[in-house]
């Protein structure tokens, strides 16, 4: 996958430092399916960690689903012998989801509880309702400013990978493609008392 010359200027100030897709990618798919191609960009227009390399793409897998022209960076891919599946045992799943959370609270050995909403359909009412909990965090980090709608408040969001059951980890992956808002809740530490799985508030607030 070589990298595209174009015109490089004798100023120095361009850079092959970036790759961008193709075609769209969907999260936690290998770039393959969107056959990045390595081009040279200014570099002031080049993030600081953006892929450079095709070895740095070997293996690696997409957090978060991406459209088509995007610039792969480090902060958007899983690298390949990662280690996540090692640390679950049998019948369990790591489960990657965006969510809104706070970052310097949403961090690896946390436990959070997981609130899914549903927007309402003229005939149901919307609902958020407490999915999950008790839930380790094995892995999570900060999601780019530019992926996902950051909401109207401006929340910050996280990409968690979740210690869960299998069950869980098929309802996780339902919640995050067809539900409006998936947030997570951080339990103070040591907190491992149980709470109200399946409480549901609507749109009513009742």
């Amino acid at each position: 996958m070589p990298c595209v010359a174009l015109s490089l200027p004798a100023t120095g100030n361009w850079s092959c430092a970036a790759s961008r897709t193709r075609t769209p990618v969907r999260a936690r798919e290998t770039p393959a399916p969107a056959r990045p191609l390595l081009r040279a960009l200014p570099r002031r227009y080049a993030p600081p960690d953006a892929v450079a390399s095709a070895d740095e793409l070997a293996g690696a897998r997409i957090i978060v689903s991406l459209p088509a022209g995007s610039v792969l960076t480090g902060a958007v891919l899983r690298p390949a012998g990662s280690g996540l599946e090692a640390q679950v045992g049998p019948g369990e799943r790591v489960a990657e989801i965006l969510a809104h959370g706070d970052p310097h609270a949403v961090v690896p050995g946390a436990r959070v509880d997981v609130l899914v909403t549903r927007q309402g359909d003229g005939a149901r009412a919307g609902t958020t309702a407490l999915a999950l909990e008790d839930v380790e965090v094995l892995d999570a980090h900060a999601a780019p400013a530019d992926v996902g709608d950051q909401g109207a408040t401006g929340e910050a969001r996280v990409v968690a990978d979740l210690r869960v059951h299998v069950r869980d980890a098929v309802y996780l992956a339902a919640a995050q493609a067809f539900a409006s808002d998936v947030r997570l809740l951080v339990r103070a530490p040591g907190d491992r008392a149980a709470a109200d799985a399946g409480l549901t508030v609507d749109e009513r607030l009742r």
